[in-house]
């Protein structure tokens, strides 16, 4: 991958998390919801079975995800991470904004 596209790759995942944790945490008066539904998240960018596979066959849902989570490569990780990082970003804006009196929702 590109030294650019990863850049932008980073910085886009990390907006994109940020934004919607920090919609997600005003909405449902919650300061760690999207961190809470990363895993989630991670799980359907990863692999490509249906999240109910998940609970129907877990066995083979499973073992397709380590397998998966094994062939991921460093930039696709530092990608992911960033979400992460977005996701506890927005869930300490949060609660500073909350600290200091502001009133969301």
């Amino acid at each position: 991958m590109p030294l650019p596209v990863l850049i932008i790759s980073i910085l886009l995942f990390f907006v994109l998390f940020f934004g919607i944790g920090f919609l997600l945490n005003m909405l449902f008066r919650s300061s760690w919801i999207m961190v809470i539904l990363f895993p989630i998240v991670f799980i359907v960018i990863v692999n490509k079975a249906k999240l109910i596979e998940y609970f129907r066959q877990p066995g083979d849902s499973f073992s397709e995800l380590g397998t998966r989570l094994a062939a991921l490569h460093a930039a696709d990780l530092m990608i992911l991470s960033s979400g992460l990082i977005g996701a506890i970003g927005a869930g300490i804006t949060i609660k500073i904004l909350r600290n200091k009196g502001y009133q969301m929702f």
